[in-house]
């Protein structure tokens, strides 16, 4: 029998803020957001405390200041080097109901030169379409860290590289996904990092109203970023419905909205076939919504990049008419 009261964990505290009783919780100030995100990522803590933690955030829905405050323990803590990036692209979702035309988006844009970082944390949900899964098909460069993300930029513009190898922390809560049942809140996290620090970040947020809260978190953060809620939570403008953009430049907020480019929905195809991407991207076949897709996307990045809205739709259209058709 130990007669000696143990000491608490240092990391219990952070556990106790979120899961003190419906009148005890509270948020995390944004200095406990970091700190604890900050003994998370240097692995001080405990796996019961970890899957307590991530699923007690996941119920409560993390705030700005949150997601802020996480944000600085792991830019705290970034080891990679300086690399100029025009657009932070995270791709996280995975497509279930079209096909990811956003990555034809990207090829496009690099083509014309704009210097694309996409990032994922890997094919996690089945069912879902993955761009990991796809880069092959694609031709876009697999690198597995700094250096090659630096040669595939300097010379395709466009480089992957998987959460995994620039932080494997993250990554391991990501794969807690199947053990917990539930994604955790690194989901949305992963999307708001911009580990190169790109010129814009472009975040896509499907879980409704939240895309205010990353906006106002990459605001408190200083970025420049655009959040919308992309078509199956990637950042790929639905041109069926009307788009919001949720931008925030230089500290101050900004609204837009982009009204919907089909007058009629499109059917949803009744499988997803990935080879439809090459054969759209050689010009050997047309899809109607999939060419809306990928221009309405090409427009918002460029929006990000500083083109107004109507100039960005013409520029757009002209980058991907003159692409290079061929895979």
């Amino acid at each position: 029998m130990n007669l000696v009261t143990p000491p608490e964990h240092p990391f219990a505290q952070f556990v106790r803020i979120l899961g003190k009783g419906k009148r005890g919780a509270r948020n995390m100030t944004r200095e406990e957001a970091r700190e604890s995100m900050g003994m998370l990522l240097d692995g001080a803590v405990e796996d019961t405390q970890l899957g307590a933690f991530l699923m007690l955030l996941r119920h409560k829905e993390e705030n700005a200041e949150e997601l802020a405050g996480f944000t600085e323990a792991f830019r705290q803590r970034n080891s990679a080097p300086e690399i100029a990036v025009d657009l932070d692209w995270p791709t996280y979702a995975g497509k279930k109901r079209h096909l990811p035309w956003y990555l034809l988006a990207a090829r496009a844009l690099a083509e014309s030169g704009v210097r694309i970082l996409l990032h994922g944390g890997g094919a996690h949900t089945a069912g879902r379409l993955y761009s990991e899964q796809l880069l092959d098909l694609l031709d876009i460069p697999l690198c597995m860290d700094w250096t090659e993300v630096a040669e595939a930029l300097d010379e395709r513009r466009l480089a992957f590289i998987p959460l995994s190898a620039w932080a494997p922390q993250f990554q391991r809560m990501i794969d807690l996904r199947n053990t917990l049942g539930l994604r955790s809140p690194i989901h949305s996290l992963a999307r708001i990092l911009n580990p190169l620090q790109a010129r814009c970040g472009l975040q896509s947020i499907f879980h409704p109203g939240y895309q205010a809260v990353h906006r106002e978190a990459s605001q408190l953060l200083g970025d420049h970023a655009i959040v919308i809620k992309g078509e199956g939570g990637e950042i790929e403008v639905n041109p069926d419905g009307t788009c919001h953009l949720y931008g925030t430049t230089a500290g101050e907020a900004w609204d837009e909205e982009w009204p919907a480019l089909s007058p009629q929905r499109h059917v949803k195809p009744e499988r997803l076939d990935a080879a439809q991407l090459v054969t759209v991207w050689n010009g050997e076949a047309e899809d109607h919504y999939g060419r809306l897709a990928v221009i309405s996307t090409m427009a918002l990045a460029l929006r990000g990049l500083g083109y107004e809205r109507e100039q960005a739709f013409e520029e757009a259209q002209r980058r991907w008419d003159t692409r290079k058709r061929s895979v």
